[in-house]
């Protein structure tokens, strides 16, 4: 099978366009808005893309209200998503219809309803409910490879074959951890290391710090992806957001293993990407 190389040009491209319009929102007369709704763990974006499929505004707000991939504070959720819904209308003067979600790979009989009843809840239509490395993948359009979600919770694996999904999986371990590390480490509060980490400039001095934790991670990759034909893995989420994560984990898989340029804002874009304006059932 013939390797195409991969480049996260477009991606990153897609990713820097969402930035500005969460700084500065694009209003326009677009005949419909599509949303992506990505409920994470220690973040909630919303991202809008217009008819044309372009970013033009976006909020996120750091919250508690879902705990290792599932949601734990169902009001507050709604009314978090609301919100920030309410906030994106205003400065866009539209009316919000149509949203898309994600759930960690493999948990929608679990939490798959709680994440349509905070979405519906806010006032949404939803139209699509997907695992976010899938999601994810709207926005990277990798063919073949493991595109891994490292989140506050959890890290969620899709991988692919010929652009089809053949496996997914989910397992706890993510930024929240991360954030536990630390504040043991530096003697702070969970919320004051979790801040910390946010912080590039800290990055060098964390890496050695949360080494294990990513290694654990890595662990829990390779056994997901063996047996799988998989020559590349590909990060996004949060928690890849950690300067140097990518060479731990392809050290300890033995894989090539990228990243874009911000991670972060991949999953909701992918999650926008796939709304269309058909209601689920």
């Amino acid at each position: 099978m013939s390797k195409k190389a991969i480049t996260f040009d477009s991606c990153n491209e897609l990713v820097s366009q969402f930035e500005a319009v969460v700084k500065q929102p694009v209003k326009g007369s677009s005949s419909v808005y599509y949303t992506g709704v990505d409920l994470g763990t220690a973040c909630v974006v919303l991202a809008v893309l217009d008819e044309n499929f372009k970013p033009v505004a976006g909020a996120y707000r750091y919250a508690d209200v879902v705990r290792d991939g599932m949601v734990v504070d169902y009001i507050g959720a709604i009314r978090l998503v609301r919100e920030l819904k309410a906030e994106l209308e205003e400065k866009l003067d539209t009316e919000l219809l149509y949203a898309a979600a994600a759930i960690p790979p493999g948990t929608d009989s679990l939490d798959g309803g709680a994440i349509k009843n905070v979405v519906q809840g806010a006032g949404f239509e939803i139209t699509a409910l997907l695992d976010e490395p899938t999601a994810a993948n709207a926005v990277l359009k990798i063919e073949n490879g493991a595109v891994v979600d490292i989140g506050g919770g959890t890290t969620g694996i899709s991988i692919l074959k010929d652009g089809k999904v053949v496996y997914v999986a989910d397992e706890p371990t993510g930024g929240t951890h991360f954030s536990l590390v630390i504040s043991g480490a530096y003697n702070m509060s969970f919320q004051e290391a979790d801040v910390y980490k946010r912080e590039e400039k800290h990055h060098k001095e964390l890496l050695p710090v949360l080494k294990p934790v990513v290694e654990k991670v890595a662990s829990i990759i390779k056994q997901h992806i063996e047996g799988h034909d998989v020559d590349e893995i590909y990060l996004v989420g949060g928690t890849c957001c950690l300067t140097g994560i990518e060479g731990i984990i392809e050290k300890q898989t033995g894989i090539r293993t990228r990243k874009p340029e911000n991670p972060m804002f991949v999953t909701p874009l992918g999650i926008a990407f796939s709304c269309t304006q058909e209601e689920m059932a």
